[in-house]
């Protein structure tokens, strides 16, 4: 027999990201909330057993929460959730030091998570969050969680301890580059211990690293069709055109004085993601929830990525279904967590926390290695229309924002925590 089924409390459920990545670790979703139509539509149809409540979690009382899960308070095995970080100057009544009101009616998706955590009382809870959670000097949004956890330890007598600490999914067998931050706690005083990077970049890997090489795109996707038959696929607007000409793994920067193809931009004058291809032997960059026209990343045949292809991407299980246009489908699947990374650490949490020793055995989301890799596309000549373009075009004067992004989430990892929290 295998290790027992153990049960999760969902918030913020969304499509079910972190829901899927427990459930291949052996846990039921015995309730979720979700305020957002098309997720609820989409959780229906492909996990109606979940016990979704929709409807915002304000109004929406850990009384019912616990009657729909069929559990009593410190039943529960985990509370997950990834609540939507809102501005915190609409939360200025805790900013300014004023006590922490976790029934306040103008509570933030932080503070109504701290609620429902304090009238479940799980034996371990998960939180999911943006990098901007813990930016040094911005860092509200975790101080709030964490004071707020003091507070329900006083209340109710419980010894919830955290760790947290900021993941890429890709270090973890995940075929896409995502930045998140969790926060995990145990009832009981236990630290969690956040497991250590089984993947990494194939420049970094050797004989005596006991990491594997990152899996890539073409792992994820490599035996979906190259060119479905979809028409809503096609990049059209001012820039469509020019996407066949960037080489896999490259962005609009090869089109600038610094790249191989012809100066029509300044250098770090576009986001990132502008005319961003993915290449086939390595991970897809993150997946945006409403990205514009000419925002990638795209497929290596120069057209958006299926709906199949981008569960692919977020390491879904296969077969699900949608009844909604693609626009929705992309916002819920670009706001997801990807869900091998939920399983690895829904696994750490049943052995770390919850004393579940028997194995798991394999992980059943990550994608297989597929060989051999193909070689890239051939690129296109420069179309006439962007000719007129090429100029001697200044850089940004700045740094960019990815180097500054990572300076502050370097420097966040100084941040205190609560009494015995590691990470």
């Amino acid at each position: 027999m295998g290790a027992r089924k153990r049960t999760a409390i969902s918030l913020y459920t969304g499509v079910g990201g972190l829901d899927f990545g427990f459930e291949a670790a052996g846990f039921d979703t015995v309730a979720a909330v979700e305020l957002d139509a098309a997720s609820c539509r989409a959780v229906r149809l492909n996990r109606p057993k979940w016990g979704l409540m929709e409807g915002d979690i304000h109004d929406i009382t850990s009384e019912r929460i616990l009657a729909t899960a069929g559990l009593e308070p410190g039943e529960a095995d985990v509370l997950i959730g990834g609540p939507p970080c809102q501005p915190f100057s609409k939360s200025s009544y805790w900013v300014n030091g004023d006590a922490l009101r976790l029934d306040d009616p103008r509570a933030d998706t932080l503070t109504a998570y701290l609620r429902v955590l304090r009238d479940v009382r799980p034996k371990a809870f998960l939180l999911e969050n943006v990098y901007g959670l813990v930016y040094k000097g911005k860092d509200e949004g975790l101080r709030h969680l964490l004071t707020g956890i003091e507070q329900i330890n006083r209340e109710t007598g419980t010894n919830y301890t955290v760790s947290w600490k900021m993941l890429n999914a890709a270090h973890y067998g995940v075929p896409q580059n995502r930045e998140r931050v969790f926060l995990i706690g145990s009832r009981d005083g236990a630290s969690f211990q956040f497991p250590a990077a089984t993947h990494c970049s194939a420049e970094e890997h050797s004989l005596l690293d006991d990491r594997e090489p990152y899996r890539t795109a073409w792992d994820a996707i490599g035996d979906l069709p190259r060119l479905p038959n979809e028409p809503s696929l096609e990049v059209g607007g001012k820039w469509g055109d020019l996407l066949p000409t960037i080489p896999e793994g490259q962005n609009y920067l090869w089109h600038t004085n610094r790249g191989g193809g012809a100066q029509l931009f300044g250098w770090r004058t576009r986001y990132w993601s502008f005319l961003l291809k993915l290449a086939k032997d390595q991970p897809s960059w993150t997946i945006q929830a409403q990205p514009g026209s000419a925002i990638g990343p795209f497929h290596w045949m120069n057209r958006k990525l299926s709906v199949q292809e981008m569960c692919r991407l977020q390491t879904f299980p296969d077969g699900l279904s949608f009844e909604c246009g693609r626009t929705d489908v992309q916002r819920m699947l670009g706001n997801a967590v990807p869900s091998l990374l939920a399983e690895v650490l829904a696994r750490e949490i049943r052995r770390q926390l919850l004393g579940d020793k028997k194995s798991l055995g394999a992980l059943k989301l990550i994608a297989p290695v597929r060989h051999p890799v193909p070689a890239p596309e051939r690129l296109a000549r420069l179309p006439a229309k962007y000719k007129s373009l090429i100029a001697d075009h200044a850089d940004h004067p700045g740094e960019g924002r990815l180097q500054a992004r990572k300076k502050q989430a370097k420097e966040a990892e100084t941040l205190p925590l609560l009494p015995a929290a590691a990470e």
